[in-house]
């Protein structure tokens, strides 16, 4: 479970340059939520994840995470409750190391280093075993460093490894943005079958309104730091993308739409 108690964040506070990009805002996500957060450029998606995750302190309000308050916890301190996969392909892992050194450094997050830091056959057969439901053929790459990788097996192995411990919370920021779109539909069927197999407690933010509908049980809008549309369960299924600009144009009171927001 995830909850967000009227949190804001203004960045440059008390200069000419203040802009409020989360506002008296609230949410709260039931375990096994997978919701999707849509919305233009500004409107507050990514602040709203990097707050959860711990990237900077919010100004007021709190934030609950499996009925922890991490409101003033470091992000480092988050890091065993909180899985990320970000939207540049490059960050989640570390391109020097081998796939088995980026999956051991993921399945020791949050625990002291010892001196037994050693890789064993028994951790490597597991990670054998998860890079097998990839598919794609990195089961049998595990010394590979893992710079060698396309950017979409990278994304692939980012989101294995964000949830190798089963985090009680999954955030997804734009992960697909920077893949292909072939890439990016093969990327999005792993999170849901991931997300579906461990019961994971997810926030995906995405530009695209097709992905929003077409994942999760329930999407939310976002509109300059305010959740302007939040639908679920069958009123979701039937949304399309007509229907989510006229919520919108609503909503927020503007006709316009980010042109991503439309064409992903």
């Amino acid at each position: 479970m995830l909850e967000l108690k009227n949190i804001s964040k203004t960045f440059n506070k008390g200069t000419v340059n203040a802009k409020t990009a989360l506002d008296n805002l609230s949410l709260t996500l039931n375990d096994g939520d997978f919701v999707t957060v849509i919305g233009g450029n500004g409107a507050g998606k990514s602040t709203m994840l990097n707050a959860i995750a711990g990237v900077f302190r919010v100004d007021e309000g709190s934030i609950i995470a499996d009925g922890n308050d991490i409101t003033y916890l470091p992000d480092y301190k988050r890091a065993s409750i909180l899985g990320r996969v970000f939207q540049d392909p490059m960050m989640g892992t570390n391109p020097n190391m081998m796939i088995e050194e980026n999956m051991a450094l993921a399945m020791r997050r949050g625990q002291r280093r010892g001196l037994r830091w050693g890789i064993t056959q028994k951790e490597r057969e597991f990670y054998h075993e998860q890079l097998k439901l990839l598919k794609l053929g990195l089961e049998d790459r595990l010394t590979t460093k893992v710079g060698l990788l396309s950017g979409g097996q990278r994304q692939a192995l980012t989101l294995l490894m964000a949830t190798l411990k089963k985090p009680k919370v999954l955030l997804l920021d734009e992960h697909t943005a920077a893949l292909d779109p072939k890439t990016a539909e093969k990327v999005l069927d792993m999170s849901d079958r991931v997300v579906e197999e461990n019961h994971l407690t997810t926030l995906m933010v995405t530009h695209n309104m097709k992905d929003a509908i077409a994942h999760g049980n329930r999407l939310i809008m976002m509109d300059a730091g305010h959740i302007v549309v939040d639908i679920s369960g069958e009123d979701k299924k039937k949304l399309t993308v007509p229907d989510l600009m006229a919520l919108f144009s609503k909503a927020s009171g503007s006709t316009e739409a980010n042109d991503k927001m439309l064409l992903g």
